[in-house]
């Protein structure tokens, strides 16, 4: 029954993300906006909205570290796999802002993070923890974020007014298809997720194993068949928009929420994680200076990264 359940999820996951994609950039004509501010802001939301669950809930439940590794290989993944697949089937063009601001931004965001998160080596604290100051730190950093993403909509807006819009483009019909797709891939990647992980659990994994893996994957399938979608349709503008987003939400408002419901505490091994998550962005940002492009042979590297970031955390742990 799993593993039928398991491909159902799947199927839901493709399908949604289809109908989400078509449905956020028919809206973002409507706006008169970029399709990348979408894929900034409602596509990166709604994709993040797994992570989101999870992390509150681990924090809840007084799980830090799984709160902090969900958010943490979520975004190694995004950043490796997620992108590396996408620019492989579809070169992924991007913007002079992406990598002047944005990008640079997701940088100074982990940045913050690793800061915050070294109470040991920065302040001779016994333990490192993730404190509700510091969540509230995290979450004005995301309110700078929506500030800059709302001005630059608002700029998009005032150029493209007299340009006339598509014919047969309504709201309703483009709001109610973006919402369909968003229940899929939110339903599909929980069905994905939790029968996945009754399946490994099955064949011995531990669970920190599954923790790192097929939770923290699980939780980024909507981000990964999101962008494998858009780039397919040639929306790379979404593609792009979606991770970049989708990892600043994660780091800010995610952690940012969890950590102000309750402080995290973490085990220190993390922190080889979030070092690799500075190095693997800064290699998305010089990708994205050459000419202006993720292409196939970065992808193919970026894709590669993970596949031996996953076999160190299996050889770790």
């Amino acid at each position: 029954m799993a593993y039928i359940l398991l491909i159902l999820g799947f199927v839901l996951l493709i399908k949604g993300a289809n109908w989400f994609v078509d449905g956020s950039s028919n809206i973002a004509k409507l706006l008169r906006i970029s399709p990348i501010l979408i894929g900034l802001t409602i596509v990166a939301f709604g994709t993040s909205s797994p992570e989101i669950t999870v992390s509150i809930i681990a924090a809840l439940e007084g799980s830090g570290d799984v709160a902090l590794g969900n958010v943490v290989g979520s975004n190694i993944f995004n950043i490796t796999l997620v992108v590396g697949l996408a620019a492989f089937l579809y070169p992924l063009a991007v913007q002079n802002e992406t990598v002047k601001k944005e990008i640079p931004f997701t940088l100074l965001s982990t940045a913050a993070l690793l800061i915050l998160m070294a109470d040991v080596f920065l302040q001779g604290e016994r333990n490192n923890l993730i404190t509700r100051g510091d969540g509230l730190i995290l979450l004005l950093f995301f309110t700078i974020f929506m500030i800059y993403i709302f001005e630059i909509a608002l700029k998009d807006r005032k150029a493209s007014e007299k340009e006339p819009l598509p014919e047969g483009l309504t709201w309703g019909k483009n709001i109610l298809i973006s919402l369909l797709g968003l229940a899929a891939i939110i339903f599909g990647g929980e069905l994905v997720v939790s029968n996945a992980t009754e399946i490994a659990y099955s064949l011995g994994m531990s669970e920190t194993l599954v923790g790192l893996t097929i939770v923290a994957i699980g939780t980024s399938l909507p981000e990964l068949v999101t962008s494998i979608s858009a780039a397919l349709k040639k929306q790379s503008e979404i593609a792009l928009g979606n991770i970049v987003g989708s990892n600043i939400f994660n780091i800010l408002l995610v952690l940012g929420t969890s950590s102000v419901i309750t402080p995290l505490a973490f085990d220190g091994k993390v922190f080889t994680d979030l070092y690799m998550m500075v190095i693997l962005t800064i290699i998305l940002l010089i990708f994205s200076r050459t000419n202006f492009k993720i292409g196939k042979r970065e992808g193919l590297i970026l894709a590669l990264a993970y596949v031996v970031y996953l076999i160190y955390v299996i050889i770790r742990n």
